[in-house]
């Protein structure tokens, strides 16, 4: 997200066959205030070259695609596998299932772990349909199990992520032959022991011409070119989605690279409406990680969602290719002694993978919202000071995202969610 923060951590360890893998104008644009919990959140004010064309792939109406990232490590610590998609009710409610991630190396897409994702022997009670994998079946892991989840809901679409956080440092070299670089991911999307599974592909590219773990310095004109090769190979009838950052400050990460330009390549735009703040900033001051809109006090004023969104529409990107951006999860410090934002503290608090970072499922118990801000929750639970959105402030923003005319909502990441799915069946 924006340069002076960390973005997107998603527990991320390094990948291996064997162990874990390393995550406006208009309506709501005006300041709020905290409020105390139970209290109303604020009323939520183709063909190559050419833009895509609306196909059976993309046929969710305007403002009705749910888009949920499935992790590949969920395999492993967290142990959310494809199965738990189906029994938490998710898949019911799911238009999209974005598959993170793929590695970009040498210039080009590459599987990120092979055995999560081709390998892993599911029994008959972790499978999707009940039935055990045998060893000599052509495709295990979780690409057969999301296999499985297709024939269970047919207008299922799931897309292959490419990137992240951790993987986006490759990028560099694919923007030097964007051609190649659109073969490799099609050839590897499109491979005959998966290509069911796949409708398209999702470029998760942090950042463009600017700074994430590592700095690109390809020029504002190199995502542009990207996405372009990347339609042209694909086609017009396959997804072609993006995530991109949230940084509406005046030269920040969304004026880094030609983002307009590069809208009629791409179905959608994911825009990460989250981890505006967080204990990178070790002494604080506290602040919602996922603010709808501005509030009296904000540390940095453009720091929210609706600013974002007002951004990327005054760019002239049509407000039906930018879906909302949620957060399965909290941010949160400790050593705080205020419980409205804007308290200072002594660095992150503990969380169940990573300091600073906790599911949904877990905070609403460990740590339950006392207030809300700028459209979100927040925590205060002994010195431990969180943000995180709930069923009643995603309701807000939904209200926001209808009236904003947007393309959808989607969410970082399935596992945050409880078993019953409550955040994604708070999304409408």
């Amino acid at each position: 997200m924006l340069s002076s923060l960390r973005p997107r951590v998603r527990f991320r360890a390094l990948l291996s066959a064997a162990c874990c893998a390393a995550l406006g104008a208009g309506l709501l644009a005006g300041a709020g205030t905290a409020t105390a919990a139970g209290t109303a959140a604020p009323a939520a004010t183709t063909t190559a070259g050419k833009a895509a064309t609306p196909t059976a792939a993309t046929a969710a109406a305007a403002g009705s695609k749910v888009v949920g990232y499935f992790t590949e490590w969920g395999t492993y610590d967290r142990k959310y596998l494809v199965k738990n998609v189906e029994t938490s009710g998710s898949a019911a409610k799911l238009t999209h299932i974005n598959y993170a991630f793929g590695n970009v190396t040498g210039g080009k897409c590459a599987m990120g772990d092979n055995y999560a994702a081709t390998e892993r022997t599911h029994t008959a009670a972790e499978s999707v349909d009940g039935v055990a994998d045998t060893w000599d079946q052509p495709l295990r892991g979780n690409f057969n199990q999301l296999r499985e989840l297709k024939k269970k809901h047919p207008n299922l679409r799931i897309l292959w992520s490419f990137g992240g956080w951790t993987w986006s440092g490759g990028f560099t070299e694919a923007a030097k032959n964007p051609a190649a670089f659109a073969q490799s991911c099609y050839d590897l999307v499109e491979n005959s022991k998966w290509a069911d599974v796949f409708d398209g592909i999702d470029i998760d590219w942090e950042y463009p011409n600017s700074c994430g773990l590592s700095c690109d310095t390809s020029g504002r004109a190199a995502y542009k070119n990207l996405m372009s090769a990347v339609r042209a190979k694909f086609g017009g009838s396959a997804l072609v989605t993006s995530a991109i950052p949230a940084d509406a400050t005046a030269g920040g990460k969304l004026d880094a690279a030609d983002y307009a330009g590069a809208a009629q390549y791409v179905d959608w735009y994911n825009p990460m409406t989250y981890d505006f703040f967080g204990a990178w900033d070790a002494t604080g001051p506290t602040a919602p990680h996922s603010a709808l809109n501005s509030y009296s006090g904000i540390p940095k004023a453009e720091f929210h969602t609706s600013a974002t969104i007002a951004k990327l529409k005054g760019m002239g990107i049509p407000a039906s290719k930018l879906l909302l951006g949620i957060g399965f999860y909290g941010r949160g410090w400790t050593g705080v002694t205020q419980a409205a934002p804007g308290g200072s503290a002594t660095g992150p608090a503990a969380g169940t993978y990573e300091q600073g970072i906790d599911d949904y499922k877990v905070l609403k118990t460990k740590c339950p919202a006392t207030g809300t801000v700028g459209g979100t929750a927040y925590a205060k639970c002994g010195s431990d000071w969180w943000s995180y959105d709930t069923p009643s402030t995603i309701a807000g923003k939904m209200s926001y995202k209808n009236a904003q005319g947007l393309g959808g909502t989607f969410f970082w990441e399935l596992s945050g969610d409880t078993s019953n799915g409550e955040l994604i069946k708070a999304i409408n």
